[in-house]
């Protein structure tokens, strides 16, 4: 008999070692919209768009789930190139063609039905730093269009620019920055 509960618990431990479901972000529907205080007068925005990433969901015990993603630090969009070009100067990233800005979750914790917080490990201007992310679950189903499973996420952090090596003019232009994070991914096949 023992035999038999051994080999049961083990086919149960390997199935739950691999419970999580792999998911593709889709960059078309997926971005980060950063904001800052521009000397307290306005509001300035900006986003990262086509970045790389995946999500290994475990929908039965979402704390095991984790994300990566990556996003090429040139795609930052502002809506005035002068502006875009003074943040890949050295006064800010210092980018040069290659150069990423990634995030790596070290950990879940749920903090509702559809919520967590995510916490991870963010590298930027060849910085890495700890942020928590407070994440909400959307949706999950078949894609209308596409016919296969599909996931949906909001979060949001507020980062210091300071923390990495990008606190010029501060506090004139505001150290804080606000991050709104939106993405949709698809079931890997």
């Amino acid at each position: 008999m023992k035999p038999i509960l051994f080999a049961a618990a083990l086919a149960m431990t390997a199935s739950s070692a691999f419970a999580a479901d792999k998911y593709v972000l889709d960059a078309s529907h997926s971005q980060v919209v950063f904001s800052y205080q521009h000397l307290g007068f306005s509001t300035t925005t900006g986003m990262f768009s086509g970045f790389e990433g995946e999500i290994m969901f475990d929908e039965a015990d979402p704390a095991k789930s984790s994300v990566t993603v990556s996003m090429p630090t040139t795609s930052m969009f502002t809506g005035w190139e002068a502006r875009e070009e003074h943040f890949m100067s050295d006064d800010f990233f210092g980018a040069k063609e290659g150069d990423m800005v990634t995030f790596t979750s070290t950990g879940i914790e749920v903090t509702g039905e559809n919520t967590a917080k995510i916490t991870g490990d963010l590298t930027m201007n060849e910085i890495t730093k700890p942020v928590v992310l407070d994440a909400k679950l959307n949706q999950m189903g078949d894609h209308p269009q596409a016919g296969k499973p599909w996931v949906g996420f909001d979060a949001t952090t507020t980062l210091l620019r300071s923390d990495f090596d990008m606190g010029m003019f501060a506090p004139y232009v505001g150290d804080e920055v606000q991050v709104n994070i939106s993405l949709e991914a698809m079931k890997a096949e």
